[in-house]
Parts: C-alpha cells; sequence; structure tokens
C-alpha cells in the first residue's frame, strides 16, 4: 500500500451507520491542479490520478460537486488550500486563453494571467511545492520557427503578452518553478467551442454550406491527454532530480493550417470536404496572430519525455459523439 494513511469512512450497516477508521490507499504524492475543470485541466487530472498520485482538482464555476471551488484572485483562499493540502506539485492550468477576449477585458486576463500565477508560485515556494505553469507558444512572433526556449520572446497579442508576464512573475517568485509552453489544444471536448481545433467541425459536417477555413497560419494540433502526461512525467522526473526547472516545450509534430485541420477530421468521419475554402490571407479580424510559432522540443525529449497521439486519431476518438449522421458511425468504427 502507498501512503499507508488511515481515513474515517462512513460504513452502512442495515439499520445504523458508523464512522469507522479504514486503511484505504491514499498515494503519498499530492497533487494539485489548478483549472481543473476545463479541456486540459480534466486530462491532466485524470492522468495524474490514474497514476498513483493524490490529485486534487480547484476550478470557479463549473467546479462542484467533482472538484474544490476557488477564486485564484481570493490570495487568503489559495493559501489555506495549499497549506491545507500541502501539495508536492501544482500544475497551474488555469488562464484566460481565448486571445480576442484578452484584447476585449485586458485588467482580468492580467489579474489571472499574471497576479494570480505570481501568487500561486510564492505559495509554492512557500512549502516547497514543485509548480508547472502552462504557457503557450504565442509569446512568439512566429517569424523563425522552430522556437528553442531559450529563444527571445516577443509575443504580437495580449494574451501572449500576458503569459510572458506571467512566466517571470512565476519565476520571480519561484526559482524552482517549471514553465510549460504548449500550442493549440484539442481532445474529449465537453462542448466544441472548448477548443479552436473542435470548433471546427460544424462547418465539416454541414456541407451544404461552403465554409472559409484558415490557410495562412502553421499549427501543431496537440493532444491534451499527451501534454497531460508530459505534466505527470515532469512532476515524477522533478521527484527524483531537484535540477528539473525552467523552461519546457511541448508540442504535437504535425505541421497543419485550420483549413487542413478541417480536410483531415472530414477524412477521418468519411464526410465530404469539397465544400471547405483555403483562405491563404493573413486573417485581418481579431487579435494579430503568429504565422508560425512552431516549438521545438529537443529539451524534453533529451529527458525521455514526451507522448504524441497522431492526429487523426485523437480527433476521431474527440469528435464522434458530436457526430450527427449517426449513420457515419458504422462505416467509421465497424
Amino acid at each position: 500500500m502507498v501512503g499507508g494513511e488511515k481515513e474515517l469512512r462512513i460504513r452502512f450497516v442495515p439499520g445504523c451507520c458508523q464512522l469507522v477508521e479504514e486503511d484505504v490507499d491514499i498515494p503519498s504524492r499530492r497533487v494539485l491542479i489548478t483549472g481543473a475543470t476545463g479541456l486540459l485541466g480534466r486530462a491532466v487530472f485524470k492522468e495524474f490520478n490514474q497514476n498513483n498520485w493524490n490529485a486534487v482538482g480547484c476550478g470557479y464555476r463549473r467546479a462542484q460537486p467533482k472538484f474544490e471551488q476557488i477564486n485564484l484572485l481570493d490570495s487568503v483562499a489559495v493559501h489555506e488550500i495549499i497549506h491545507d493540502f500541502q501539495p508536492h506539485v501544482i500544475v497551474h492550468c488555469a488562464a484566460e486563453r481565448r486571445p480576442d477576449v484578452v484584447e476585449s477585458q485586458p485588467d482580468a486576463a492580467s489579474q489571472l494571467n499574471v497576479a494570480a500565477s505570481g501568487n500561486l508560485a510564492k505559495e509554492a515556494a512557500g512549502i516547497g511545492a514543485f509548480l508547472i505553469y502552462i504557457s503557450t507558444d504565442y509569446v512568439f512572433d512566429g517569424t523563425n520557427p522552430p522556437y528553442k526556449e531559450t529563444d527571445i520572446p516577443n509575443p504580437l497579442n495580449l494574451y501572449g503578452k500576458t503569459k510572458l508576464e506571467g512566466e517571470k512573475a512565476v519565476l520571480e517568485n519561484n526559482d524552482g518553478a517549471a514553465i510549460l509552453r504548449i500550442p493549440v489544444l484539442y481532445g474529449e471536448v465537453e462542448r466544441l467551442e472548448e477548443s479552436a481545433v473542435t470548433v471546427m467541425f460544424d462547418k465539416v459536417q454541414f456541407s451544404n454550406k461552403s465554409a472559409n477555413m484558415d490557410h495562412w497560419q502553421q499549427r501543431f494540433p496537440t493532444n491534451v491527454k499527451d501534454v497531460a502526461t508530459v505534466c505527470r512525467q515532469l512532476a515524477e522526473k522533478r521527484m527524483l532530480d531537484p535540477s528539473v526547472k525552467g523552461t519546457f516545450h511541448w508540442s504535437g509534430n504535425e505541421q497543419m493550417t485550420k483549413y487542413e485541420m478541417a480536410c483531415a477530421i472530414a477524412d477521418a468521419f468519411n464526410l465530404p470536404s469539397s465544400h471547405l475554402r483555403p483562405i491563404t490571407d493573413c486573417p485581418v479580424m481579431g487579435a494579430l496572430r503568429p504565422r508560425n510559432a512552431q516549438l521545438d522540443c529537443s529539451k524534453l525529449e533529451m529527458l525521455g519525455i514526451g507522448q504524441r497521439t497522431p492526429f487523426r486519431a485523437g480527433i476521431k476518438e474527440s469528435l464522434w459523439p458530436f457526430l450527427v449522421d449517426k449513420r457515419w458511425r458504422q462505416t467509421v468504427f465497424h
């Protein structure tokens, strides 16, 4: 048994219930995950939980009943959960990650992406916990890929700027922390709008209407399960080696525009793609995006860390519950 802790459990006996002390298998390694209700946070929680870690997730609007409800801007609440739970590792997934929302609500985004991250780093340092701060490829301007961890960031939009400021706030408050930069994510979404990749599925499925798709920005769609595995491997490596810290990059290795992703999605489900139209002009609407912010992942690979799910396999697993024409399920899965 790992941990060997005892826990008070309510045992129901016919006619009464009694409080008894039982030996239960509580893993001794503790991890706290912020943003555990989000697309990445759910995958990170699941990965640690299934690999012999005592995982506690916290969220805000969607937290209960599965996760702790914590406002990360409430420094007292943050202090209390960290001191009560005493995690060995904290994975900080919570962020405002939508570039256009950051542009329209800069103060709120800065509070969450910068101030809350710095405070979390300080609290982690106070108890000797290893903090993994999730950052983004959008800290780079996309003019000279691939980018190593040592390359100079130059974010084009406010989202990238707030995440870069968050990185600095984390390392200023906790020099033993890790920064994990990642690109566009997809995975088992609760709603198609949860990911910039899966949100395209309706345009793919409704082939009676032509759809313009960006064919300018080069992306590297990355499965949240793979990022979750990297977080766990990084945490476990750090438990054995305190020199594991600083900035790291992880990314899928299949380069695709949104148009190419949409065509791959159509192909995965045997759907037509002739209604999809590639737009090769630089987008003029919304926050500026880097053309190609490909991340060089060799630093983690040298540590023996990493996992990559092929895009077609990962996207099929993520999207099949949202397939409108159920007849296609037979042709795709049987």
